[in-house]
């Protein structure tokens, strides 16, 4: 018994070895020495495809790691800005703010819309210059930011006062897209007013943005008032020239006082006021206007007037209306960052015929800090003051009715 069982391992052994031997040898021949079995089933388990997805899934993984895959398909790296300023505050930003000569019901209703958040507002009577309201006038009167955006404003003006553009002109962007004047107000487009900077050429642009108030002091005699800061050349090529310069403001510092004289111009059609704080309840009773200088504008309004308001209705002003639909309101919104700090401007005016005010928003902080909120802001401040009858009609103040001095400026 014991030697059959030998024989019979041998036999396989041998059997083994010579299909081992002729397999190498590239023979065709097999020798089974097991019985047949059933054919396996076809049927793949969900199991068994998840393994080969992954088996996959690690080859390719393993191939783009190697370095021929990368230089084949570099990986693409999503660029996410980091903000070091903080959008919020916790102590009471309006201590040592100058009160006595402002109105209280705008202060107040400024002061309620704001909240915690990082920033200040001006309301100003677009008709005389008068500031009626200025919350945390540290940072108001302070050397300004990057205008962003609203630099728009002073670019379309230019061009419009050139004869390059009326509202209805397209200019391409790229491709097929083209857009006009007011398309590219209400959507801020940034290409649209690069290429008008283009166009114009830095010399114009510098003359008209300087004939709206920028680089020099916008206030009449208001102490800490800074000037801010308008190059002398344009900003280098690698910077993005001029064309930078007239859709985000690039190198350009502008104070919340210039941009709401210069808005403030354009709902009054056309008067550069100064703008004037009163400290007292005497300063209110005997202000008189100070003009600064007039603009050639008033033609000019109505090509703009379209844009301003289609940012509010459908553009990227329109968190206005998230508190405020009763009046029409014209304005611009700007977002950009600089060293870790996001600016939110929106500057704006209520196109009535009482209660006209012209506000400036101006945010910064960190990623909740952006031109949206400051225009939701805004809206908030045109509900309060709309809620205590500002947009009704009153009889004139002395002050209103008095005569405009113009004074030439030397600054």
């Amino acid at each position: 018994m014991r030697t059959s069982q030998r024989v019979k391992r041998i036999s396989v052994g041998l059997a083994l070895m010579i299909s081992l031997f002729l397999g190498i040898s590239g023979l065709a021949a097999t020798i089974n020495t097991q019985p047949p079995s059933k054919p396996k089933s076809k049927r793949v388990t969900e199991t068994a495809r998840a393994r080969r997805r992954m088996h996959r899934m690690v080859r390719s993984h393993a191939a783009v790691r190697s370095p021929q895959a990368r230089s084949l398909h570099p990986r693409r790296h999503r660029y996410y800005e980091r903000f070091y300023a903080s959008s919020f505050v916790t102590s009471d930003v309006t201590e040592g703010d100058v009160t006595t000569g402002e109105d209280p019901v705008v202060r107040q209703s400024a002061i309620d819309a704001l909240g915690n958040m990082n920033g200040t507002v001006l309301a100003v009577e677009p008709t005389s210059g008068r500031i009626l309201a200025m919350v945390n006038q540290k940072l108001a009167l302070s050397s300004g930011a990057q205008p962003c955006s609203t630099i728009k404003l002073s670019v379309a003006l230019a061009a419009l006062s050139e004869g390059l553009i009326s509202k209805e002109t397209e200019i391409r962007l790229g491709g097929r897209s083209r857009m006009n004047l007011t398309e590219a107000l209400a959507r801020s487009n940034n290409a649209y007013f690069e290429a008008l900077g283009r166009q114009l050429g830095f010399e114009k642009v510098s003359y008209y943005a300087h004939q709206y108030g920028l680089g020099e002091l916008a206030g009449y005699d208001i102490s800490g008032e800074h000037v801010g800061t308008y190059p002398d050349e344009v900003i280098p090529e690698k910077l993005g020239g001029v064309g930078k310069m007239c859709s985000f403001g690039e190198g350009i510092s502008m104070t919340p006082l210039q941009l709401g004289g210069m808005v403030a111009a354009i709902a009054n059609g056309g008067t550069l006021y100064y703008l004037q704080h009163p400290r007292s309840p005497e300063e209110v009773a005997s202000f008189q206007p100070r003009i600064k200088r007039h603009l050639d504008i008033a033609p000019l309004i109505p090509e703009i007037s379209d844009g301003m308001a289609g940012a509010v209705s459908y553009g990227t002003a329109r968190s206005v209306r998230l508190n405020f639909n009763e009046e029409e309101i014209l304005g611009k919104t700007g977002t950009c960052s600089r060293a870790g700090t996001r600016f939110g401007w929106f500057a704006s005016y209520a196109n009535t015929n009482a209660g006209r005010v012209v506000l400036v928003v101006f945010l910064e902080g960190g990623r909740p800090t952006y031109g949206p909120k400051a225009a939701e802001i805004a809206g908030r401040i045109y509900r309060n003051l709309y809620d205590h009858d500002f947009f009704v009609a009153k009889p004139l103040a002395p002050a209103s009715t008095a005569s405009a001095n113009t004074v030439l400026s030397t600054q």
